[in-house]
């Protein structure tokens, strides 16, 4: 399978690079610095050299799936890029067979009472110094929902998204989950995992479905 990460030398697109490469698949992260991500992916790394917001619907519909991993730092001003890459993307691979996978982040879900993630952040003391990423990753999937011509999916990960090894995961819909510890907690790598079963064995179109650690013994 062909796999294109924009992003793909970041906290979550070097993993799920890493683990396509593990699975033998042709991977290619999709970077603005060649230097950085060699450092990060290595030398050999397969790389496309591009702002994600330059690229064509032929650089991307030569790919079977487009991983969107891009971010900006929390706090930043330009969290709104967030949303304008995901509608690039969505326009560029309307009615095409390039499967799309967004990662959104964990903002977007709701709590065990139902209510959004993103409501009890808002009311947060500070929250204007780095409630933009959140906020627009979570309009983000509003976007992707409204979008009914492109095979896209979205990954949110937990509350606590931190790098770490592929220890084995599982997977929810549209909440928050704890595990027997009461954490809410999902590592890189097992977020890798998690992307590479669905597109190795899709069970997800037009939906987003979440995933947690899984409780270790």
């Amino acid at each position: 399978m062909k796999i294109a990460i924009i992003g793909g030398n970041g906290k979550a697109g070097s993993k799920i690079y890493e683990e396509a490469i593990k699975r033998g698949h042709e991977a290619t992260a999709i970077v603005r610095n060649a230097e950085k991500a060699q450092a990060v992916l290595g030398t050999d790394a397969a790389l496309l050299v591009k702002d994600g917001f330059a690229l064509t619907k032929d650089d991307l519909t030569q790919f079977d799936v487009i991983v969107d991993a891009f971010g900006v730092p929390m706090g930043s001003p330009l969290a709104y890029l967030h949303m304008d890459l995901a509608a690039k993307l969505v326009h560029d691979l309307r009615d095409t067979k390039t499967r799309l996978v967004v990662i959104v982040g964990a903002a977007s879900l709701n709590m065990p009472d139902g209510n959004p993630l993103i409501s009890q952040l808002l009311q947060a003391p500070g929250h204007e110094d780095w409630i933009g990423v959140p906020l627009n990753q979570s309009h983000e999937l509003a976007i992707l929902q409204m979008v009914d011509n492109v095979d896209w999916v979205a990954v949110s990960p937990q509350r606590n998204f931190t790098p770490g090894p592929a220890t084995g995961y599982i997977m929810g819909s549209n909440y928050v989950m704890f595990d027997a510890d009461g954490k809410s907690e999902l590592t890189t790598g097992n977020m890798a995992l998690a992307v590479l079963d669905e597109l190795e064995s899709p069970e997800h179109h037009q939906e987003r479905f979440t995933i947690r650690n899984a409780d270790q013994d």
